[in-house]
């Protein structure tokens, strides 16, 4: 049996405490809830997301999974076929990694939801824009500079 005394890894923090940022479009605030070195840990990034009335969020995709539960508004959540899932409080959408989990976001009332990442990794976190007519993804490089994406460890 060990002889170091057990210590607690339990964080507790308050959401008000921490600070926001613009998200991925002027009208989203994004605080990073755990997942980040100053709130550490293991796999998993979970974030609160605020959207103001009648945003849009133009339709993307994640190299990661995604899972987004509502926590109040409402908003229209549209797939890669163009397929409209409205939802509102209660609502989640599970988004898989790659283009087939492609969305896009059209916000009726002010939204808050929960943005739960499979990573805690900064530079797997990218969002991959889509053109919705040639179906052909791009990102900003400015986008991957911000997120220490220009070169990373390969996974295979």
């Amino acid at each position: 049996m060990s002889e170091e005394p057990l210590v607690s890894a339990l964080q507790v923090r308050r959401q008000a405490d921490i600070e926001g940022r613009t998200g991925v479009i002027p009208e989203q605030t994004y605080q990073t809830l755990v997942g980040v070195p100053e709130r550490p840990t293991d796999r998993v990034r979970v974030g609160r997301a605020s959207f103001k009335a009648k945003a849009l969020e133009p339709l993307h995709w994640h190299p990661i999974e995604a899972l987004y539960y509502v926590i109040s508004g409402s908003a229209t959540v549209r797939d890669i076929e163009g397929n409209d899932y409205p939802v509102e409080a209660g609502s989640f959408v599970y988004a898989p990694a790659g283009i087939e989990g492609a969305h896009e976001w059209e916000v009726e009332e002010e939204l808050e939801l929960l943005d739960i990442r499979a990573t805690n990794e900064t530079n797997r976190k990218f969002q991959f824009t889509v053109d919705k007519e040639t179906l052909r993804s791009f990102i900003d490089l400015g986008e991957l500079d911000r997120r220490d994406g220009r070169r990373f460890e390969s996974h295979y």
